[in-house]
């Protein structure tokens, strides 16, 4: 059960970091399309666990190790952005969220039948 501090603080990363790779995509990844899902937060505010989807899909585990590399570069630019309106900025791990390539298997499997 999340708090509202923890929703509160999970949609402002969403959002920040949501612009943050669009800034960034070509830089870190080549020009692949990255989109913040999902934040999750910790209750004590430490850690965020940051959910991208990547397309296209190919060497998508490759690009989520270039982001988790660059994770404390991202952290030090959420901090810039966000230092008026947050006193800790968590800590970052990013996770492929491939919950739209399991939408399509799914209707894949059904449009078979």
């Amino acid at each position: 059960m999340t708090t509202t501090r923890q929703h509160k603080v999970s949609r402002l990363l969403h959002k920040e970091l949501g612009e943050y790779f669009q800034r960034q995509s070509k830089a870190i990844t080549g020009g692949k399309m990255i989109t913040v899902t999902v934040v999750r937060i910790s209750p004590d505010l430490g850690i965020a666990k940051v959910y991208l989807s990547i397309f296209p899909g190919d060497k998508a585990g490759e690009t989520i190790q270039a982001i988790s590399e660059r994770a404390g570069l991202v952290r030090s630019e959420m901090g810039n952005k966000l230092r008026n309106q947050l006193r800790h900025i968590p800590e970052f791990t990013f996770y492929l969220d491939d919950s739209l390539d399991y939408i399509d298997r799914i209707e894949g499997l059904l449009n078979d039948e």
